[in-house]
């Protein structure tokens, strides 16, 4: 479920996203992170929404670290480091040095599922990409996406797939 305070981290984070948009559409990451920082460390801000931003912050310094220490090829030729960290689930990580036989299954079926996931996700996108391609060469007319979509496969804004989307 999301909080009141998730919901408003997430407002700062599209207001300063739209407020960055050059004619083009387009905005840059670290500008755009620049900016929610600064809306951060507004001293008006309300406690329950720093207190969020700092869960979010331990939360991606956490991530930060994990994938700094997931195993991967070294010199040695092997995924070996005593300092990594392999992954087994459920919040669960575990000290490479401190692996079992078991654990190593266990990340060998994480990880096999994981790369399905990763496969059929890209699937899609290469699936979406080559139909909006042929769409675009079919419609020369037509520059924008949005207007493609809305032309040739009439997408809309009361489609109900948006209502996850927070309203900007």
């Amino acid at each position: 479920m999301t909080s009141t305070a998730d919901l408003r981290l997430q407002h700062i984070v599209e207001q300063s996203a739209v407020a960055l948009t050059d004619a083009t559409g387009r905005f840059h990451k670290r500008h755009l992170t620049d900016a929610v920082r600064e809306q951060l460390a507004r001293e008006d801000l309300d406690p329950h929404i720093k207190a969020a931003a700092l869960d979010k912050l331990a939360q991606s310094l956490v991530t930060g670290f994990g994938e700094q220490r997931n195993p991967r090829r070294r010199r040695t030729n092997r995924l070996f480091h005593p300092q990594d960290v392999i992954k087994l689930g459920n919040g669960i990580w575990v000290w490479m040095a401190r692996a079992t036989d078991s654990d190593i299954v266990e990340w060998r079926r994480l990880s096999r599922r994981n790369r399905a996931r990763v496969d059929l996700a890209d699937n899609e996108v290469q699936d979406y990409t080559d139909e909006v391609l042929d769409a675009f060469r079919a419609h020369t007319d037509i520059v924008y996406l949005e207007d493609l979509e809305r032309v040739v496969f009439g997408w809309t804004e009361d489609h109900t797939d948006q209502a996850a989307l927070p309203e900007s």
